[in-house]
This record gives structure tokens, sequence and C-alpha cells, in this order.
């Protein structure tokens, strides 16, 4: 418990800069402003993972899941829908537009091309085997991230972001969040803070983590749009291509608390929960994330709007899609190999490479996302055809582990 609270009094102690800094009004110059606005969403994050790991062992319901999800992945959408509403509010042709897109599919593309395969090399190095194994209750969140996946490819059709997709995701992670509702996880103890929370008293559990949720969101509240702001003014101070910073940078901070603590429960020898972990959120960024950006952006404009993708943004959701696709098509016998996760992590890498180096020519850069998308849509083809049996197996495995949720659910 010390340890927790110590833990608990540092991550306070890092946003207290940025509070400051939003308190008085001061300035401390671009770089600065992005350091201290970054580690105070960083901060905020790991509390509220703390709290949601936790809360995790209690809950089974749909609602409050589906709050804990939301909850875990907050700092993502405050920086993502603070641009999309800034679009709204600046109207078309605004570079909030593609600022929008870039942070969301840099938070996707990172999330399967970086974390997923690092949580199989530490689960290798801590001698686990060449492979970690899913269980079979996954197979109702592969299920979901195909069809998430698949939809869109619809969006890529249309070049736009528009209400109707944001009602057809939501009710996609809607029927997810049913679907789940009455499995638990309760039977084991959770790693790290999480633990330590769980040694308390019942109510005494739940004060504690209602008060980091709630001291949490005061700080992302307080942090997300001058850090959104200061990363631009950022990039233009250095001479950095600005889209590339903030669809690589503020990611890395909103996404690193849950990486975290999937690591933990890796390090923890319950590796299976860690990517599990992390398929769920990618599920909640590819359905709620996506699809709340129209609506963000609407709220700004103030009228019914869509946000458009022009080429370049339309290539990289494309090339998102593509990804998402071939890293289920790695997945399709709910286990993530070794040479899997250094396929993901090396192609991940072949094109944030590719992006900085082509980051003047819009053009280039453009061709090259397609190219790769296609090398990704051809490999995941070539796995869906070869494993077909596989893709049928896992639809009948996800059909039954939704039963026995239901029935958890019922009782």
């Amino acid at each position: 418990m010390r340890r927790f609270l110590m833990l608990v009094a540092v991550a306070a102690l890092v946003a207290i800069p940025a509070l400051a800094l939003r308190l008085t009004g001061a300035t401390i110059g671009p770089l600065g402003e992005t350091a201290a606005y970054g580690l105070a969403i960083l901060s905020a994050g790991f509390l509220l993972s703390w709290g949601a790991e936790a809360a995790e062992r209690h809950i089974s319901q749909g609602l409050i899941i589906a709050v804990v999800a939301l909850v875990t992945v907050l700092p993502e959408y405050a920086v993502d829908l603070y641009y999309a509403y800034q679009a709204g509010k600046a109207g078309p042709g605004s570079q909030y537009v593609h600022y929008a897109a870039a942070n969301m599919t840099g938070a996707n593309r990172l999330l399967v091309g970086l974390a997923w395969p690092l949580l199989v090399v530490i689960h290798w190095a801590r001698g686990g085997g060449r492979a970690l194994d899913l269980s079979r209750s996954n197979a109702v969140e592969v299920v979901f991230l195909l069809m998430a996946s698949l939809y869109a490819f619809v969006i890529v059709l249309k070049d736009s972001i528009t209400l109707l997709d944001f009602a057809m995701l939501a009710a996609l992670f809607g029927a997810y969040i049913w679907s789940v509702r009455g499995r638990s996880e309760a039977e084991d103890e959770e790693p790290g803070p999480a633990a330590a929370l769980n040694t308390l008293p019942l109510r005494t559990q739940w004060a504690v983590m209602g008060a980091m949720t709630l001291v949490a969101c005061v700080i992302i509240l307080a942090s997300a749009e001058p850090f959104a702001e200061a990363m631009v003014r950022s990039g233009r101070l250095l001479g950095l291509n600005e889209f590339l910073l903030i669809q690589w940078l503020a990611p890395l901070a909103s996404e690193a608390p849950a990486v975290t603590v999937a690591i933990l429960f890796v390090v923890a020898g319950r590796a299976a929960n860690g990517l599990g972990a992390l398929v769920s959120d990618k599920i909640n960024q590819w359905t709620l994330l996506v699809g709340m950006l129209p609506l963000s952006l609407s709220v700004g404009a103030g009228s019914m709007s869509s946000l458009p993708l022009d080429a370049r943004q339309g290539e990289e959701f494309f090339l998102t899609a593509a990804q998402s696709l071939f890293a289920l098509a790695l997945l399709l016998g709910l286990r993530l190999g070794l040479g899997s996760a250094l396929a993901l992590a090396a192609l991940f890498s072949v094109q944030v490479a590719l992006a900085f180096a082509y980051r003047n020519d819009e053009a280039r850069m453009v061709a090259t996302l397609i190219t790769l998308a296609w090398i990704y849509l051809g490999l995941a083809a070539i796995l869906f055809l070869v494993n077909g049996r596989r893709l049928l197996d896992l639809g009948r495995t996800a059909l039954l582990e939704r039963r026995l949720a239901r029935r958890g659910g019922a009782r």
C-alpha cells in the first residue's frame, strides 16, 4: 500500500506544473508547454488505468464496463476530439481536420504495430514461449475488431467520416459491450498498483477509484487543449512536420499508461490478459474514437457536419485499416507468434521511416501510403485464404463465448 500511495503521489506531482500553468495563464514556450502538459496527460492516464484495472475485478455489467473502457482511453479521446472540435470551428480546409486524422491514425497504428509486438517479445524474453496465446473468451474481441476493421473500408470508399458512421460504430461498440457483459476476470489478482487497491475494504476501494478518476479527468480536461496547441507550435518552432509530430508524439503520451498496464500483466505471468486488454483498447479506438470525430466536429461547427478525408488523410486511414486487417489475420488462431509480432513491428518501422523520409514530398508520401496499404492487404488476403477454417472456428468460438457471457450476466 505504501508503494501504491507513493506512485499516486508521484503521478499527482508530475501534473502540478501543467495545472499551475493553466491556472495562472503563464507561458514557458512551446517546447516547455508540450513537455509539461504531455507529462500531465501521461500521469492522468496512469491514474485512470490503475483505477480501471482494479474496477474490472468487480464489474461485469454492460454500462459500467463501457464507462471503464472509455475512461482508460480518455487521454487519447481528449486530444483527438479537441482537434476535431477546432476543425468544426475553423471550417472546411482547416489544418485541424488533418490533425484529428493524424492523431487517430497514429494512435491506432502505434497500438498494433508497436505495443502488440512488444508484449510478445517481453513474453518470449521471460521464457514464456515463442507465441502469446489468448483465451477462448477473447474470440469475441477478435471478431468485433474484425467487423470494425471491415467497416473502416466503407469510410475509405466515402472519403469522409459521417454522423451515420458514428451511429454504426457506436452500435457496434454497444453490441460488443452487450456480448461481454456477463464475463468477469475477477478470479485473478490484478498486477501492480491495482493489486494494492484490492486489499482495501470494498467501499474504500470505490472511494479511492472514484477520487483517482475525478482527479485524472480534471488533469486531462485542463491539459488536452494546451497540449494539442503546444505540439503544433513546437513543430513550427523546430521546423518539423506538424502532421507527423501530432501523429506519433501525442499517441505516445496518451497510450503509454494502457500499454504499461498490459506489460505488467505479461510480467505477472498473465500475458493473455495483457494482449486482450490492448485488443479491447483497439476496439474502443476503432469504433467510438473514429465515430466521435464527426460528432465533435459538428459541435464545433454548430451544425451537422462530416469529417472530410483528403488524398493524404484518406490514404492514412486506408493504411490504418489495412494494418488492422493484417494483424487480425495473424490472430485467427487466437495466438500471436514471435515471427508474426516481428513482422508487425518491421512493417510499422518501415512506414514510420518512410513517413519521415518523404515528409516534404506530399505526392510521394501518398504513393508510399498506398503501396504499404496494399502490401498489408495482400498479406492479409493470403493468410485469410490459407487459414479459412480458423476463421470459421473463430466465429463459432465467439458465438459460444457470447452465449456463456450472457448466461453469466443473467445470473
